[in-house]
């Protein structure tokens, strides 16, 4: 089948099961057409507490599958390929983050959703990055350990400097690869643009940012610059459309160098469908795994 075809069985399929399908911004344009809600991490968590089906297809990287399943554990959770990992999350393995606790007892720990369920579950609180900043300033303690992205713990740190920050050696290998030269170049062309940058870039990319903000928060920004016709997004290609889409009336350019997700991009048409139709892959974390992890992503959401 062809998009049109498939994107038809695939709502057909929906209807008949009364399925719902929860993506994230990144998602290729095609899956994002046929999904019932599109958003950051941040906004799929908390999407994700509203959802009435009982069977849930999350089009996103797995911890995004298990976050999902941490909050409905009573629905059937569905991602279409289980290879849709995170390798940011992979920075984290549950072991390593045993150790830093053993090491930094009186430290907070502050895990960014892109992360496993069982480090979510080790931790005493997790953030997104559209509330990383928030967190960080109102958790208890003085001392944080951040973990695993780098450079979004930079980026709080600069913003919370009372506190002290322990930065996890992660990141994402999309936004570390963001290129200056290229961002450099494309706002040659397009002198009047603003340049939005997501805050997983590196310092020198965020520092030549006219905004820094999550996914979610981009749409925000444009919502808050009525003025602006053109803006170039520093982040995974996915968010371009979805602003385009969401905004006809302006014009989001990518750099020169593309930043594509492998990984999102590993979830197509053709496997959405037969996730649905087959109903696979289940996702279902271990349920004392699971009442933990809640409780740091409970705190996240209040």
């Amino acid at each position: 089948m062809n998009i049109p075809e498939l994107q038809k069985a695939i709502l057909q399929l929906k209807k008949e099961k009364n399925a719902y399908i929860l993506a994230h911004n990144y998602q290729l344009p095609e899956i994002q057409d046929v999904a019932d809600h599109v958003a950051d991490s941040l906004g799929m968590a908390r999407h994700a507490l509203t959802i009435k089906e009982d069977l849930v297809v999350v089009c996103g990287v797995y911890f995004m599958a298990e976050t999902v399943s941490i909050l409905n554990p009573e629905k059937r959770i569905l991602i279409p390929d289980t290879n849709a990992g995170c390798p940011l999350a992979n920075f984290a393995p549950i072991e390593e983050v045993r150790r830093w606790r053993q090491h930094y007892p009186d430290h907070t720990f502050v895990a960014y959703v892109n992360s496993s369920a069982k480090v979510k579950a080790e931790v005493d609180i997790c953030c997104t990055s559209a509330n990383a900043v928030d967190i960080v300033r109102r958790v208890e303690g003085d001392k944080i350990v951040f973990l695993p992205d780098k450079n979004l713990g930079r980026y709080v740190q600069k913003r919370v400097p009372e506190k002290e920050i322990v930065l996890w050696p992660g990141f994402c290998v999309v936004h570390e690869t963001a290129d200056i030269e290229a961002i450099v170049k494309t706002k040659e062309l397009h002198p009047d643009a603003l340049v939005v940058v997501h805050p997983e870039c590196p310092e020198e990319i965020q520092e030549m940012a006219d905004g820094i903000c999550s996914t979610g928060q981009m749409i925000q920004f444009v919502e808050n610059h009525p003025e602006t016709k053109e803006f170039i997004i520093v982040t995974e290609w996915g968010m371009v459309y979805a602003l385009q889409k969401r905004f006809p009336d302006r014009v989001f350019i990518e750099p020169s160098h593309r930043m594509e997700c492998k990984n999102m991009k590993r979830i197509t048409l053709a496997k959405l469908y037969d996730s649905l139709k087959e109903e696979k892959f289940v996702v279902k974390v271990d349920e004392q795994i699971r009442q933990k992890a809640y409780k740091s992503i409970e705190k996240m959401l209040a």
